[in-house]
């Protein structure tokens, strides 16, 4: 989809057509979600901190992500999708791999199936959608992105070297800043000028990555269309409006977050083994180079770290969550505030396939029922009807992501 987030509110507020609109970065500390493209004519992008969009776009129209509007409308695409195969694989709410090769004939050629395609999310949704058809997911997703906005763009098997060798090494999956940098150092400035690279050269810039790069430089990319990918985590985080020391806030957010995490297991039929802390520093260590449409550009690097524990036994119980994110924020004896906490889960299974201990305590089964009760209150009443008796970070610095929180019934 195009400037998915932004176009959606341009589509239901005319008053805003034209303009350079920015959803999210509402908050001081807050990062694009997505930009209108009046507002990358500015160099504005998505995941662009708050201040760095403003300081490009000052006459910018910076509203807060409505994402349960987006989510509706993502289904309603998705279901535009299914008329055409049922192999989907999606990446987000606006993007995803389709794919056509059992469904193509029924449409014509591929350029036909992607023409129709896009006549009928316009029809859907009023918004546009860009499409890039190829024999892989690389060149498939290389050519989408080229032929935005509104494109459609066909890259036959013997124009893919065409198309790739001239691009940026950047545009290569698995290339970011700190590769880029390096293989840009060593004389590698175009994708064409990998295929044909001596290995042992390549590999003192990307090790191991090195054949698989050269393979991915020929546009050579076997990965399926996978449409039934396992979820592999489930996680909550949010950036601070100011760094945060103090004890008190960190356990009142790490609490709001194993909350919202174990929900949405219980809502996912999900039990998982591992609880992962994840914390931003608040301090800058040196920049980072990212990629605009009109070159490079510096951003402070906060240093990231992450602290991981696996569960005697699987769980989608919050207080557990709590306790464990709790301890590893302890032992992490964390000196200097923070700009950032996450906690995330992993190593999940379906609760039906859970091991059971030979020697099991007898289960506390008022707290086994406590979360789905709760669960069924905020189905019933909204999420304001109960909730933990601490602050929600979420309220204060909207991340701008989707979250997977169940829908109300």
């Amino acid at each position: 989809m195009d400037a998915f987030y932004a176009s959606i509110e341009q589509r239901d507020r005319p008053e805003l057509r034209g303009k350079p609109v920015i959803v999210g970065a509402t908050s001081a500390r807050g990062v694009v979600a997505a930009a209108s493209y009046e507002a990358r004519t500015f160099g504005v992008k998505s995941a662009m901190p708050g201040f760095r969009a403003r300081e490009l776009c000052p006459s910018g129209v910076f509203l807060p992500a409505d994402m349960d509007k987006y989510a509706s409308v993502s289904a309603q695409v998705h279901a535009v999708f299914e008329e055409f195969t049922p192999v989907i694989e999606p990446l987000a709410l606006d993007e995803a791999f389709l794919d056509i090769s059992g469904t193509e004939g029924l449409f014509g050629t591929p350029v036909q199936l992607a023409q129709r395609l896009k006549a009928r999310v316009k029809e859907a949704t009023q918004l546009t959608v860009s499409c890039g058809i190829a024999s892989s997911k690389l060149v498939a997703k290389i050519a989408c992105s080229l032929g935005k906005p509104d494109g459609l763009r066909w890259v036959p098997d013997a124009e893919t070297r065409a198309l790739l060798d001239p691009l940026p090494v950047r545009w290569l999956w698995g290339v970011g800043p700190v590769a880029e940098k390096t293989l840009r150092a060593a004389g590698f400035e175009t994708i064409g000028s990998l295929v044909n690279a001596d290995l042992r050269k390549l590999q003192r810039c990307v090790g191991a990555h090195a054949s698989e790069l050269q393979k991915l430089a020929r546009g050579e990319d076997e990965r399926p269309v996978e449409s039934a990918r396992e979820q592999k985590s489930c996680g909550e985080e949010n950036t601070f409006e100011r760094d945060v020391s103090d004890r008190g806030v960190v356990t009142r957010t790490l609490t709001s977050h194993a909350a919202a995490v174990a929900r949405r297991l219980r809502y996912d039929g999900l039990h998982a083994s591992t609880v992962t802390l994840k914390i931003k520093l608040g301090r800058a260590r040196g920049s980072r180079v990212s990629r605009t449409r009109g070159g490079t550009q510096e951003e402070p690097s906060y240093p990231l770290l992450t602290r991981s524990r696996t569960l005697p036994e699987p769980t989608d119980d919050a207080a557990v969550i709590r306790r464990v994110a709790i301890d590893l924020w302890d032992a992490a004896k964390i000196s200097e505030p923070v700009r950032l906490l996450g906690v995330s889960t992993s190593g999940l299974a379906a609760q039906h396939h859970q091991q059971l201990e030979l020697f099991a305590q007898e289960p506390d089964t008022r707290r086994k029922r406590l979360g789905p009760a709760l669960d069924a209150l905020r189905d019933r009443f909204g999420d304001g009807v109960i909730h933990l008796a601490v602050d929600d970070p979420q309220k204060l610095t909207p991340s701008g992501q989707k979250k997977r929180t169940p829908p109300r019934r």
